[in-house]
């Protein structure tokens, strides 16, 4: 298993409530806005997105690049807390 940052480790621990989308593992100030911009403000719309897309890494990947220019590792990073997050709390 690979190591995770502690953003990704207190993001999974916790239930999702109204956290900020830049509470995303992967997610920071830049990508945050972008990411509120196109109207996903909270994590939990950015999980609805990822549930809807049947937590397919390559669609949620491709879809969290187009819609804020997330890198692959960003991208990557939130998919993996996202993941982890349904498998504890789901």
């Amino acid at each position: 298993m690979c190591s995770t940052s502690q953003k990704h480790r207190d993001f999974v621990s916790e239930p999702m409530g109204d956290n900020l989308v830049t509470e995303l593992p992967g997610i920071g100030s830049v990508l945050g806005s972008k990411l509120s911009e196109a109207k996903f403000t909270k994590a939990y719309n950015v999980l609805g997105q990822f549930l809807v897309l049947d937590k397919n890494e390559e669609l949620f990947v491709g879809w969290l690049k187009e819609t804020c220019s997330a890198n692959s590792k960003q991208a990557g990073d939130c998919y993996t807390a996202l993941n982890a997050w349904c498998d504890e709390h789901l």
